[in-house]
């Protein structure tokens, strides 16, 4: 069983919020910290503002020759250099999800280049994608990335060039919350 990861914005945690904004509908709560916990035993403080869910589990649209690819470029998370986050939740429209697999699979990979588009930011850009929608989460998709604060123009353009894509018009709901490093003193 595939243990969810909480993200929990509040008065507390491991990244300063610096800005977060409503890209496509439905913005979030403002807090001034947010906290990523993997653990299973997770004691949500009373005065969240908000506590998103997801599962880091298997790759759902990429193929051996891509996780292979991806396994040989994709540099860990929580790297030292690695002061910047940006956690962007995702809800995607109840078109795309009465597609079939490979017909949605065509529009991320093969029209929208989703894969390649990742993988022309590597090693600069660390990702993980968290899925939330089969834990009924208001997010299908919870997509965080890390990087140092010099590659922070290569992260602008690849969210630039994703958002330019034709699965991008799928989004129904898209926030976005850039965060730093706390550095306590």
């Amino acid at each position: 069983m595939v243990k969810p990861t909480y993200f929990v914005a509040g008065e507390s945690g491991q990244w300063q919020v610096e800005a977060t904004r409503a890209i496509i509908g439905k913005g979030l709560d403002v807090a001034p910290r947010l906290s990523v916990m993997d653990t299973d035993q997770v004691i949500l403080p009373d005065s969240a503002a908000w506590v998103l869910r997801g599962t880091a589990g298997s790759a759902r649209y990429t193929t051996r020759v891509e996780l292979d690819q991806l396994g040989e470029r994709q540099p860990p998370l929580g790297r030292a250099t690695a002061c910047l986050a940006v956690l962007i939740p995702i809800r995607k429209s109840e078109l795309w999800w009465s597609l079939a697999q490979d017909e949605r699979r065509a529009i991320i990979q093969e029209r929208s280049a989703h894969f390649q588009i990742g993988m022309d930011y590597l090693p600069a850009v660390a990702r993980r994608l968290y899925h939330s929608r089969d834990l009924g989460e208001p997010f299908d998709f919870l997509t965080w990335f890390e990087f140092a604060e010099e590659s922070a123009p290569q992260f602008e353009a690849m969210l630039f060039r994703l958002r330019a894509t034709e699965e991008w018009r799928f989004v129904e709901r898209e926030v976005e919350i850039r965060l730093r490093i706390w550095q306590h003193g």
